[in-house]
């Protein structure tokens, strides 16, 4: 893989991570450009058969525990306050770096978790480690100014290009900082895991920059309805011909589908092919 810290990045193929266990398990539709993209998600098949513990544990095939070795939990001293940080890698070394912000109710250990949600943040962490890059998951205490504002200086305090993946509320972070002259050029690109429809971000200056945006969402979502979220994806797909986006709704998937389905090597070599 190769990449470049500049206006875009590049990338190969990303060097995989059990990948056949985290591929999409059936495509009903793919768009034309193969921007929005439906995936058949199954609740007894793909929660039920695939945790030992339903949305507990998921089974040990799914994970590989070795990478808890270079895992840490960290203190970043930010705007007066200090922000407690998952992290995977070294983040000042990495080539590039994927920060997960929570939503409502969680903290870093939501995203550090390597048996819920199917096992699959194991696996971004995994990724990581494999092409040289880092993780980040802080603790992010409220999603407002001083939240975005928290979640900015993890940005900034690294020299890699920056995948930010925002989940539910958090996407609140990913928003503001859409529109923060700091942050954006920072940026490899956002990905938005059943997050909350805000069609400010398609006026934002990231957009403007043609930064890669990926939306995740179940259609069955009652915290935010998928339509809404598509609607702010079909406005930046209108902002500039062949912009970099890419949907991917999971047909019958709830709200918290995307954290356990999403194919984080599909995402991030979307975002950093851009």
């Amino acid at each position: 893989m190769q990449l470049s810290v500049a206006t875009g990045v590049s990338a190969l193929e990303l060097r995989g991570h059990k990948d056949r266990l985290f591929a999409y398990p059936g495509i009903l539709s793919v768009s034309e450009q193969g921007s929005f993209i439906v995936v058949d998600y199954d609740k007894q098949r793909d929660i039920h058969r695939r945790d030992a513990e339903p949305e507990r544990r998921v089974h040990s095939k799914y994970i590989s525990l070795a990478v808890r070795r270079q895992g840490r939990v960290a203190l970043h001293e930010a705007n007066g306050r200090a922000i407690e940080t998952g992290v995977t890698g070294d983040y000042s070394k990495a080539r590039f770096a994927v920060i997960f912000v929570h939503g409502r109710g969680g903290d870093q250990r939501l995203g550090m978790n390597d048996h819920t949600f199917g096992g699959n943040f194991n696996r971004l962490k995994n990724l990581m480690l494999l092409n040289g890059g880092s993780y980040l998951a802080p603790s992010v205490k409220s999603f407002d100014d001083k939240g975005a504002a928290d979640v900015r200086e993890l940005v900034v305090a690294g020299r890699a290009p920056v995948v930010l993946a925002c989940a539910s509320m958090g996407s609140i972070i990913c928003s503001k900082l859409a529109n923060d002259p700091a942050v954006v050029p920072r940026l490899a690109g956002m990905v938005l895991l059943g997050g909350a429809p805000d069609m400010g971000i398609a006026r934002s200056a990231a957009v403007k920059a043609r930064m890669p945006i990926v939306f995740t969402h179940g259609s069955y979502d009652t915290v935010y309805d998928w339509q809404d979220q598509k609607s702010v994806f079909d406005r930046i797909r209108r902002s500039a011909k062949n912009y970099p986006a890419q949907f991917v709704l999971f047909d019958t998937g709830s709200h918290g589908t995307p954290m356990r389905m999403t194919d984080w090597k599909q995402t991030l070599e979307f975002v950093l092919s851009r």
